[in-house]
């Protein structure tokens, strides 16, 4: 079966987020005061073939574990859906 997945990496929390500072700092100046604690991160689309979904989001997190994110610093989250 063919799996739609999508991962969410963001940096964990206390971790330094120079491009959402950066963007945090520049929002006031467009006239957004009400945003804060802007946190930039990144989003993976892609397609894999398993068994089930719980086969496939388990392989996606072995994915990211080894290569799309850094463990050490970033949180990875995990959608499938059936494509």
């Amino acid at each position: 079966m063919r799996f739609e997945v999508k991962v969410e990496v963001s940096p964990r929390e206390g971790i330094a987020n120079p491009e959402g500072s950066t963007i945090e700092r520049a929002l006031p100046a467009l006239g957004f005061v009400t945003a804060g604690n802007v946190r930039v991160g990144k989003v993976i689309h892609l397609q894999v073939d398993a068994d089930s979904a719980a086969d496939a989001k388990s392989l996606v997190e072995d994915m990211c574990n080894r290569f799309l994110s850094n463990p050490v610093i970033e949180d990875a989250l995990v959608e499938v859906r059936e494509g």
